[in-house]
This record gives structure tokens, C-alpha cells and sequence, in this order.
């Protein structure tokens, strides 16, 4: 058990503390006095000056927050003799006046012994303390004698730690929070996994996979510092809900530079201000189901390509150049040649293009070497930026863009039948195309599903620019055209791919890792499988996954590690004219407690709800598919198609049979019901008029009443 506050060792531990508080606003306030503007030249220093600023804000301290949250006693094995040490383990390094260490940063190496030593494999370490902390101070501390497991305060395993359990299971409000104290040693493992490895880590609900891969984007940065700060990191979410709730994890582990997007900000260029006018698109349509199904379909890959190459064309005249008093002619079928040539060299339609009018300049300076004379490149270079070779370059290789190409393909019966030869039979290429084809590019309306399609033909145009690592969240509803192009982002570097088969509620889905992580061009990758689930409660979990054999035949289920096993409780209510007033009744017994409430359900159901909570003048936030609330509320009420990623302290889920009936098909309905079901931390209440899925409904509880305990497989 922890430590009784007035513990003199607390005492101790609470003035390292204060005197590292101290140090870290001394550093901040050097930092400060530094001046950017005696840089050698300007533009030194305006990159000096955001380096500044950078390291300024990292040594920001955050009141609410401790700088330590553990400390090891090790013997160094460097030493001759033995030499015992204390480290103490925090989000960011801060020394003394004379550079010793007062907190080492979690990232470091020499932090790795704080997550993963055990008695078993004690690391060198003897002692290993956490600190309980509320409201930025130390309130507790609890110590494990790794070398003498059976002595003092100790703790056996990390998952017998009081202190551990109540940092996990603390009531929270507002956006996620850093995992940095509470990280398990497996999870550990996978945030520092080497830079040039990719990573994809199945994981059931509550394993903390997101945590895991935004722990790993800030340990990256940290230890790759240089590599990583040119290439940058890039985190794609499922919706900007999702990213409002990631958006303080990264901060609060000094990490401000790394650029969120979902993938429709991503693909249409909203994410990122420098992204040229010819590669953003503007949403504005919609596609029914199974066209957006086909759009997403890996075999649009060699139709593009096709679409793109053919507005290279024959050479049916020959190329000529009037130079002096002559004029040199290059034959068609020599002109033939070289664009043969470049069509095979593998390189982007735009490259190739630039190195045509090289290409024929080359043949001309060889007639004008075989004529006598003696030219050098300034010679080719000038034929090449020639009147006559641009003018035959611009008709034979013309300029495109990627909306032209797909534009016509969608408008253009014939020119996608031309293109998509035997990867799209009759039926798709007559589904696939607008129904009222719009007249130019400009007014194209195109849909989610339409930016993979144009990603495509961008790329096959001009190279897309590679990051050195992108980490994707929720990656088992992307299509195959959509993993394709967040794999474009990061072709040169790695991946950390998160994500639950069991949680796929998108009709395109792949379905397997090993097709997905294909489609992502990382086909050798490293899986990990979290099944150890920290956040959400054993009575929740295991009624959840009463549906893994329907929606995931095969995946093992989860188990909850945590002592407290929660509460799940049924409210059935008579008819569904009883179900808001049902509903209210429920909310207003999850608010009595401290920490947030998520109501989740179906639209319709919602905008009843809003009305309800109006009249009994309760506050609430509502999320939307497109945009996160920016005021935070106890209580949110959350579409259900929008609840993936999200967490609450307590929820009620209204309707479970709409919010299985709201999706395309049943089986993807019931992977959203698992999603809804797995967003409690505490508690869930799930109120109902209409029966249940015939999975639940066999183990449903009475009302007001937790539901019996369900056998783990």
C-alpha cells in the first residue's frame, strides 16, 4: 500500500521535487535570455530563434502536473566497485547548476530499467518507487525492493500497484492524458521499437494502443532527434473528434511539432498549409456504399497509372531544330526510342517529362558532334530551353494534373474502359462514373472516397514527399486506395500502425493485417497483439465481447487487468416514446459521480436527447463527425458513428439495435456496437425499448442491476 503523507521520506521526496521546480525555471529562464537576433545572418537566426522557442516551451512547467512520477536506485555496472545511484524518472530532463541530473527524462535509456525491470530480471535495479500525485503534488509514494521482492512496501508486479491502479483508473475530463507513468512493460517495448521498424499493434479495446503510438512519436523524436526534425512525424486519426482528444498527449510530453490529420484533411491538403494548389481538393459530394466500396479497391492503382501515362503520345513527326544556319532533325522513330525509353526508367510522369526535352537536346548535340562540331552542355541545356523542343515537348508529353486525369476518367466511359482493361469488369466500370458528369474538373464534386483516387494520380504525376515516420490510428477502416496513400507519407521512413480487427465499421475494409500493412507498402512489419486491457472494466469487457464471434472469428478476448471490475447495468423502458425520459434518468445517475459521461447513440436519438437535457437544464457538449466541441462538458453526447477512439469515465448507450441498424449491414452494425460498448471506463448503462442483439440478449441483466459474471474464452 502507499505511504501515509506524513512519511518523512514523502517529506524528502516532496523537496527534490521543489528544488527540481527551481532548476527547470532556471533553465527556462537562461533559455529566455538568449538572443536569436546575433545569429551570422538572418536566416540563422530565424531558425535559431524557433529552435528557442521550441526548447522555451518545452521547459514550461505545468502546475497541474509533476515532473517525477518514479524513481530507481541502481548499482551501475560501469563502476569498479558498486555505486549506487537514484534517478528519477519524469516527461522531460532538468539538472543543477552544475549539470548533474535532479530528473531524467522517461525516454532516455538509462529509464528504460523504471518500465521494465521486475524481480525476475531486476536490471541493476534495487529499488523501484512510484509517487502518488494530485494536482501537481506528491501525495504518496510506494516502493518494490527488486532485489528482495518480499521486503518493505513492496509490490510483487506492476499489476498489484495501488498507486499504478489509481493513476489508471483516476476519473478524468477533457482530452486524453499521457500514459507516460503507467506504461507496461510490453508496452514499453513497443515505444521503443527502433526507428526503422514498423509496427502494428492489434489491440482490443482499453489496451492503449493509442497511447502506445503517441508515446512512441515523442520517444522517436527523442531519440532521433535529427533524423526526424528534417523528415517530420505525421499522426492520422479516424476524425477530428478523435484528434481533439489526442491533441494534449504530445504536448504534454514536450512534443509540439508533430502534424495531425485525418484522412480526409490529409488527402485533400487541409492538413498542411504548404501543400501546393494543383494537390487540394474540396469535398463536396458523396458516394452511395458499394461505389465508395469500389473506389476504394487497390485495383484503381494500375487504372490511374494507365489514365495518367496515356496522355503521352506517339511521335508521328520528327523533331527539328534550327541552329545557326542549319537545322538538325531527329527522326520520329528516334523520338520513338527515347520516350520508350523514360516510360520504362520507372520514374513519375513529370520527371520523365523534364528529362524528355533533355533527351532530345542530347540527340541533337550527337548530330552536331558527328557533323564536326564541338558543343558542351551549356550547348544542350540551350537546346533543350529551345522554342522548337518546348513546343514539340508540350504536344507529345503535355502537362497534366491529378483532377484532369480523374475527372475524365469519371466523365469518360471510354477512356476508363481504355484504362481499366481487366482490373474493373463491365458492371464496376459502369457504377464507378458520376451519374451527371460535371463539365470541367472545377466543378467536380468529389466525394471522401474520390481524394484516394486523386492521391493516386498526384503521385503518378510528381513523387509525393516522404516523412520519416507516420503513425495511424484506428487503420482497420481504411480502404486500400486510402492505406495506400498514407503509405506515400512514409515510403523512406516507418510506421506504427494501431488498430482492432474487431473494431472495423467501414464496408471497405480490408479485413487482415497482412492485407492492410500490404496495401500501406510495409508488407514486412512487426505485429503485437495487446490483450490486456487497462482502461476499460472487466464487467464491461467481457459483455462486450460476447460479439468477437460474430464480428472477428478467431480474435482472442480481451481481459481486463484491473481490480475494479466496473459496473454494467440494462434499462429497459416501456416503449420508445419512454426512451428519453428513461435515458435522462440514467445520465443524471452517471453525473452524480466525478469524471465525464459519454452518451452514445444514433443522430435522431441524440437531437431528442439535446431537447430532453434542455428542458431539465442540464449542460452538455455534442460531437460531430467533423469537429470536436471546444468547450469540455461532464456530460457529451457522441454520434455513435463518431465514438471510435473516444473514452468516458461512465456511458450510456441508447438503442443498441438502431445503432446496429444505422450501418450498411449487420455485421459492420455489430462492430460499431462493440466499438459503443467499449467507451466506458467506469461504468456503462445501456438503456432499450427494442430487444437486444440475440448475443447480448441471453446475458442481459435486470434493470438497475450489474450483469452476472460472463466466462472469459
Amino acid at each position: 500500500m502507499p505511504a501515509p503523507t506524513s512519511d518523512a521520506v514523502l517529506t524528502h521526496e516532496r523537496e527534490h521535487l521543489a528544488r527540481a521546480r527551481a532548476n527547470l525555471a532556471r533553465m527556462r529562464e537562461a533559455t529566455l535570455a538568449l538572443d536569436a537576433s546575433k545569429a551570422s545572418d538572418a536566416v540563422s537566426g530565424e531558425a535559431l530563434g524557433a529552435t528557442l522557442a521550441r526548447r522555451v516551451a518545452a521547459l514550461t512547467d505545468d502546475p497541474s502536473t509533476t515532473l517525477f512520477f518514479g524513481r530507481i536506485d541502481y548499482t551501475d555496472p560501469t563502476q569498479a566497485a558498486a555505486h549506487e545511484e537514484q534517478l528519477y524518472v519524469g516527461r522531460r530532463h532538468v539538472s543543477d547548476e552544475d549539470g548533474d541530473p535532479l530528473v531524467i527524462d522517461w525516454r532516455a535509456p538509462v529509464s528504460t530499467a523504471f518500465y521494465r525491470a521486475s524481480p525476475a530480471e531486476p536490471m541493476g535495479v534495487s529499488l523501484r518507487r512510484r509517487f502518488g500525485v494530485e494536482r501537481g503534488e506528491l501525495t504518496a509514494y510506494e516502493d518494490e525492493h527488486l532485489s528482495r521482492p518480499n521486503e518493505g512496501d513492496g509490490v510483487d508486479s506492476d499489476l498489484r500497484s495501488a498507486i499504478l491502479a489509481e493513476e489508471i483508473e483516476r476519473p478524468r475530463s477533457g482530452p486524453m492524458r499521457d500514459i507516460v507513468s503507467t506504461i507496461q512493460p510490453e508496452q514499453d517495448a513497443l515505444v521503443r521499437a527502433d526507428v526503422t521498424t514498423t509496427v502494428c499493434i492489434q489491440g482490443a479495446p482499453g489496451t492503449g494502443k493509442t497511447a502506445v503510438g503517441l508515446h512512441r512519436a515523442a520517444w522517436l523524436l527523442y531519440t532521433f532527434r535529427a533524423r526526424l526534425d528534417r523528415a517530420g512525424v505525421l499522426v492520422v486519426g479516424p476524425n477530428a473528434a478523435f484528434l481533439d482528444h489526442i491533441s494534449a498527449v504530445l504536448p504534454s510530453l514536450g512534443e509540439a511539432r508533430v502534424r495531425h490529420a485525418t484522412i480526409a484533411t490529409l488527402l485533400s491538403g487541409d492538413a498542411d498549409p504548404e501543400t501546393p494548389k494543383e494537390r487540394r481538393w474540396v469535398v463536396r459530394g458523396t458516394d452511395d456504399v458499394a461505389v465508395a466500396v469500389l473506389k476504394g479497391d487497390a485495383r484503381w492503382a494500375p487504372v490511374i497509372h494507365r489514365a495518367v501515362w496515356a496522355h503521352v503520345g506517339e511521335p508521328t513527326e520528327a523533331l527539328v531544330v534550327p541552329r545557326g544556319s542549319r537545322r538538325w532533325r531527329v527522326a520520329a522513330y528516334e523520338v520513338a526510342e527515347i520516350v520508350d525509353e523514360l516510360r520504362t526508367r520507372g520514374v513519375r510522369y513529370e520527371a520523365a517529362r523534364a528529362m524528355l526535352a533533355q533527351r532530345l537536346a542530347h540527340a541533337v548535340m550527337v548530330k552536331l558532334e558527328a557533323s564536326g562540331d564541338s558543343p558542351d552542355d551549356r550547348v544542350q541545356d540551350a537546346i533543350a530551353r529551345s522554342a522548337p523542343v518546348k513546343a514539340y515537348v508540350k504536344a507529345l508529353w503535355p502537362k497534366i494534373d491529378a483532377a484532369s486525369v480523374v475527372h475524365r476518367l469519371l466523365s469518360d466511359a471510354d477512356f476508363l474502359s481504355e484504362c481499366a482493361r481487366e482490373d474493373l469488369d463491365a458492371d464496376e466500370q459502369a457504377l464507378a462514373p458520376w451519374a451527371k458528369p460535371p463539365r470541367a474538373k472545377g466543378s467536380a464534386r468529389w466525394s471522401v472516397a474520390d481524394l484516394g483516387l486523386l492521391d493516386e494520380a498526384a503521385d503518378a504525376i510528381e513523387r509525393t514527399t516522404s516523412l520519416g515516420h507516420v503513425i495511424v490510428d484506428e487503420a482497420q477502416d481504411l480502404s486500400a486506395m486510402q492505406l495506400r496513400a498514407v503509405g506515400r507519407r512514409c515510403s523512406t521512413g516507418s510506421a506504427t500502425v494501431l488498430g482492432d480487427i474487431a473494431q472495423a465499421t467501414t464496408p471497405w475494409a480490408p479485413g487482415s493485417w497482412d492485407a492492410s500493412m500490404g496495401h500501406l507498402g510495409k508488407p514486412e512489419f512487426h505485429l503485437e497483439e495487446l490483450r490486456q486491457g487497462f482502461r476499460v472494466p472487466a464487467a464491461v469487457i467481457e459483455y462486450a465481447a460476447l460479439l468477437l464471434p460474430t464480428i472477428a472469428t478467431g480474435l482472442a478476448a480481451p481481459e481486463s487487468v484491473r481490480s475494479n471490475r466496473g459496473r454494467l447495468e440494462h434499462l429497459k423502458v416501456d416503449g420508445a416514446q419512454a426512451l428519453p425520459a428513461g435515458t435522462l434518468d440514467a445520465i443524471r445517475s452517471a453525473a452524480n459521480e466525478p469524471g465525464s459521461v459519454g452518451v452514445i447513440a444514433v443522430g435522431s436519438t441524440l437531437d431528442a436527447l439535446e431537447s430532453a437535457l434542455r428542458d431539465a437544464g442540464l449542460a452538455y457538449g455534442r460531437l460531430g463527425s467533423d469537429h470536436g466541441d471546444a468547450e469540455d462538458h461532464q456530460i457529451e453526447l457522441v454520434p455513435s458513428d463518431v465514438a471510435k477512439g473516444l473514452e468516458f469515465d461512465r456511458v450510456v448507450v441508447v438503442e443498441p439495435a438502431d445503432i446496429v441498424a444505422a450501418e450498411a449491414d449487420e455485421l459492420t452494425g455489430l462492430r460499431r456496437l462493440y466499438v459503443v460498448l467499449t467507451r466506458a471506463v467506469s461504468a456503462l448503462t445501456i438503456v432499450h425499448a427494442q430487444g437486444l442483439p440475440p448475443q447480448l440478449s441471453s446475458s442481459a441483466a435486470p434493470a438497475g442491476e450489474p450483469a452476472r459474471p460472463v466466462l472469459r474464452r
